[in-house]
């Protein structure tokens, strides 16, 4: 195999793989957020909002995120009449895929904690909102962390589909590396060496923080 072409394309790769981390982060970001307010309203005992949160779950991850990217992209300029860019929309189609995963994470997370804990907070006159927001999501938070650690490490893989819209992310430039220099094989190889050490590496980082937050636990 030949892997000389590295020293004219490596900015491909570097530039690629910023796109790639770009995307995943702020996918994650948005998507936690959204997901937050899924998983509220899925716990929420008004009937339609629970009934919207379950049916955009079901529906979101009933259907292909390629699926859902190419309506985005096609979609949602035509509808709002806002010519976003490519990498916003990437972004956008992204976090509500994300979210609708995160949200039953964060559910589970939420109905994981005693209900005496809710109980405590509300005797004390604290009003639900503020006893969610303080003591009940932030608990779920730190058990569900390795789940979320894990939505965004599968993140950073399927990012790779933006670029059947033309994003310049990692896998976009590893197929115009392959294009120029006609080697089918080797810019592939170099673009799975990198997906795997970036997920390596956050691996590495969420045992870390998980072996922290035990280290805390037991100690109080």
């Amino acid at each position: 195999m030949d892997f000389s072409f590295l020293s004219k394309y490596y900015g491909f790769f570097i530039d690629g793989t910023s796109i790639t981390l770009f995307l995943s982060f702020f996918g994650v970001a948005f998507g936690v957020l959204l997901g937050v307010l899924l998983a509220l309203l899925k716990l929420s005992k008004n009937v339609l909002l629970r009934s919207f949160a379950a049916s955009y779950i079901e529906i979101i991850r009933g259907t292909p995120l390629l699926v859902q990217l190419y309506i985005i992209y096609y979609g949602l300029p035509k509808v709002s009449g806002i010519d976003f860019q490519d990498i916003t929309l990437g972004i956008i189609a992204i976090s509500l895929n994300s979210a609708a995963y995160v949200g039953e994470i964060i559910r589970a997370g939420i109905q994981s904690i005693d209900k005496g804990q809710m109980e405590a907070a509300r005797s004390l006159g604290m009003p639900h909102r503020m006893a969610m927001t303080n003591i009940i999501i932030p608990q779920a938070f730190k058990n569900i962390l390795p789940a979320l650690g894990n939505e965004f490490i599968v993140l950073v893989k399927e990012s790779s589909i933006v670029s059947v819209i033309g994003l310049h992310d990692l896998m976009y430039n590893a197929d115009t590396v392959r294009g120029n220099t006609y080697l089918p094989f080797e810019p592939l190889i170099i673009a799975a060496v990198i997906y795997f050490v970036i997920t390596f590496i956050l691996s590495k980082m969420l045992g870390v923080l998980e072996r922290r937050l035990r280290a805390g636990d037991s100690s109080n």
